[in-house]
């Protein structure tokens, strides 16, 4: 630890007196963090309530009340005070206390298990980059699906210099177990990182329970074999389930208290799950077997510092409206009504595949029950020269994974007396296609 802040050398060895293997999952640059304990905001902090507060960066008139403009300000139905100022970098308490709340009302196999007190990030993806950025070395891989959201490439592979390592979503229209085991154990006993996406971008497959069952049984056994474990579960679309058999819990319930050797990081957030895309809230949480409070409160200061160092803080003003939506009387069944229009709208992409038998020749649906997109799979056409088609000739938008031969359709933006025109407009270029 030669050359680390003695606040870093601190928190690792809380870290590593509680748990040997969660110090080790640290990058160089996890060991390094720390959140200045006596820094400009923790000076703040302690300031705050004082007669005379002459601390952090944030104008104040005299009254105490923050200097903001009117033309601003009056455009928000909202406190200033709740909106203007700077929230710690660890987001502000009351909502990360609800956030965690909310994970354990709806994991209930977390039971008693200790967790962390979630970490607020600027949205799901400035929170998966502060992942990378404490457990990612450049000599790293991460094992993830082969079907998986093109952002990770930039997030993990560009920032942080890992190596993907894929291993197939599908076989027989389930889940691959055979190929997830085989990705887990090649190679030698040690570190390994491992990212789980459920509902899946792009796919919109959740696992059964059965297969869920059987992923937490491989990473288990992985770690009983002396394998050490950072489980990241990408959690964007958590809740948004439409059929009965599938894991309607995030595996991060079943990996918080699975094995000392397996540390359960869960980013979520509410862009997805809380139809509030622009707000930019995410949540990182930590779960590990035996997990202390000084354990978790010193990966918390870490995130913290990586939050602080890379972007500061998230915003106040989106942090204190989520709050306030939260707590409203009508908030969840406004959020059930929501789910329950794009679930009509899964159900009516079912219904058009049954009635349209005609679409297996050109291509097939690939396994869907949840989240907002499914895909297809194109046979003996090109999807770069269907999508261009569908773009220019018949007005429709999709998304295109060149390399799979694969479309991805995103059926929660897509009005519902739309749904079958637009597969009907995919059966029309493959047609077209096929005659050139």
């Amino acid at each position: 630890m030669s050359g680390f802040n003695p606040q870093a050398v601190e928190l690792n060895r809380i870290i590593e007196n509680h748990n040997q293997t969660a110090y080790e999952l640290l990058s160089k640059k996890g060991k390094a963090i720390y959140f200045p304990a006596k820094g400009i905001l923790a000076q703040g902090a302690a300031a705050k309530g004082k007669e005379i507060n002459a601390t952090v960066g944030t104008a104040y008139n005299d009254d105490g009340k923050p200097m903001v403009l009117p033309s601003i300000s009056r455009l928000l139905n909202i406190d200033a005070k709740d909106a203007f100022p700077y929230a710690p970098s660890e987001g502000i308490k009351p909502l990360r206390d609800k956030w965690r709340d909310l994970i354990k009302l709806k994991n209930h196999s977390l039971n008693t298990q200790e967790i962390s007190l979630p970490v607020v990030t600027c949205g799901v993806t400035n929170g998966l980059s502060i992942v990378g950025y404490l457990f990612f070395d450049d000599t790293d891989e991460i094992i993830l699906s082969d079907l998986y959201w093109e952002n990770y490439d930039l997030v993990f592979s560009n920032a942080y210099g890992v190596i993907l390592r894929l291993f197939n979503l599908f076989k027989n229209r389930a889940f691959d177990i055979d190929s997830f085991k085989e990705e887990v154990n090649s190679g030698p006993i040690g570190k390994k990182i491992v990212l789980l996406n459920f509902p899946n971008n792009p796919s919109g497959y959740t696992p059964t329970e059965t297969e869920g069952q059987e992923i937490v049984r491989i990473l288990k056994e992985a770690a009983v074999s002396g394998n050490k474990l950072v489980v990241i579960l990408d959690d964007s679309y958590f809740g948004l389930f439409f059929e009965d058999a599938i894991m309607t819990e995030s595996l991060f319930s079943k990996l918080a208290n699975c094995h000392e050797n397996i540390l359960a990081v869960k980013v979520d957030g509410i862009t997805k799950e809380e139809y509030a895309w622009g707000l930019r809230i995410g949540f990182i949480t930590y779960g590990i077997k035996n997990g202390t409070p000084e354990l978790y409160k010193a990966f918390e200061s870490k995130t913290a510092g990586a939050i602080r160092g890379n972007i500061s803080n998230s915003p106040h003003l989106s942090q204190s409206i989520f709050l306030h939506g939260l707590i409203s009387e009508s908030h969840e069944k406004e959020k059930e009504n929501n789910k329950k229009e794009i679930g009509k709208r899964y159900l009516r992409v079912k219904s058009v595949f049954a009635a349209h038998p005609e679409y297996e020749e050109y291509f097939e649906a690939l396994p869907f029950n949840s989240g907002y997109f499914m895909c297809v799979k194109l046979k003996n056409t090109s999807a770069d020269r269907v999508w261009e088609l569908l773009l220019n000739k018949y007005s429709t938008g999709v998304i295109c994974y060149s390399d799979k031969n694969i479309l991805r359709i995103a059926f929660a933006s897509t009005p519902f007396d739309k749904l079958e025109k637009l597969f009907n407009n995919i059966l029309f270029a493959c047609k077209d296609c096929a005659i050139i």
